[in-house]
């Protein structure tokens, strides 16, 4: 087993590598192997750590890494790092070798003076390499609520002290936009998807909380979702925001807050709050942005 560089060569390999390592996995389909495409042109992304794994001459894993950013309360914005999307093909998961990939990555990324990484994934495989919970380091995700634990969002200080020198206490991360390019360029990415062999979405046990990209709502059964002109299922939608190709409501991003807000009774029993409709209000504002519909 070797751990390199990626090579141009590797491109159309790794990508398809991507797509069968993580379809299905966190969300219905797949959209990493795109997200890596565009990536590669992108000036967040770090070549010197875009790193293949081979096994007798077969590329079986990778991983990438791109800058990003923390905001801090007083509005100041903090050079940080993320990685991912991080490969291992199906038929070699689960022998530790997305393990030995990824503490790999982390000595290098700590050689070149990465010193702080936020992603998102499963803490049950990221806790070996070092990671915990973000919001145990003051590090919140833009898309919850501020003192929520978002058990998906996962931190490590790569070079210790590095929060501390750094002057972060409390801060907010968003992922770079690179990652949503998928959602930004829905047609590019159908065609380029349309150039590798047909498989089938699913929603399933497992994937990360699913919601509404027009309203937000918890997408928790397979009938939550909206459907296409088609019938067939739409996976970024809800059935009360999208049906047969169509958005049922013709709304701006404001209108959609005033909407939801009369159910803000409903958000405050899920969630154990006590918000007045404008607190509601206020804490969408933060949100909506960041879903497909209103980017």
């Amino acid at each position: 087993m070797t751990i390199r560089q990626e090579q141009p060569s590797d491109y159309r390999e790794v990508e398809s590598l991507t797509r069968e390592a993580f379809w299905n996995v966190y969300r219905p389909g797949c959209t990493d192997h795109y997200v890596l495409n565009q990536y590669r042109s992108n000036p967040d992304f770090i070549p010197g750590l875009d790193l293949v794994m081979e096994e007798d001459g077969h590329i079986i894993g990778h991983i990438m890494f791109s800058r990003a950013e923390l905001v801090l309360d007083d509005g100041k914005h903090v050079p940080s790092w993320t990685f991912g999307p991080i490969s291992i093909h199906p038929d070699h998961k689960r022998k530790g070798y997305g393990l030995k990939l990824l503490n790999f990555a982390l000595e290098k990324a700590r050689e070149q003076g990465i010193g702080f990484l936020c992603m998102e994934g499963n803490i049950g495989f990221y806790r070996h390499a070092g990671f915990d919970l973000a919001s145990k380091l003051g590090i919140h995700y833009h898309a919850e609520p501020r003192d929520a634990v978002v058990p998906y969002f996962l931190a490590q200080e790569v070079i210790t002290g590095w929060l501390r020198d750094n002057g972060v206490t409390d801060a907010t991360y968003q992922p770079p936009r690179g990652y949503f390019v998928a959602d930004e360029q829905p047609g590019d990415f159908e065609a380029y998807e349309a150039t590798f062999p047909s498989k089938e979405k699913a929603f399933n046990d497992g994937q990360l909380p699913q919601f509404c990209q027009s309203c937000g709502m918890p997408l928790t059964r397979h009938e939550d979702f909206g459907t296409n002109a088609d019938g067939s299922t739409n996976f970024d939608y809800c059935r009360y925001c999208y049906h047969e190709g169509t958005f049922l409501q013709d709304l701006t991003m404001d209108g959609m807050i005033e909407h939801c807000a009369q159910f803000v009774d409903h958000f405050n029993q899920n969630t154990g709050q006590n918000l007045t409709p404008e607190e509601y209000k206020a804490v969408l504002r933060q949100y909506y942005p960041g879903l497909k519909r209103w980017r």
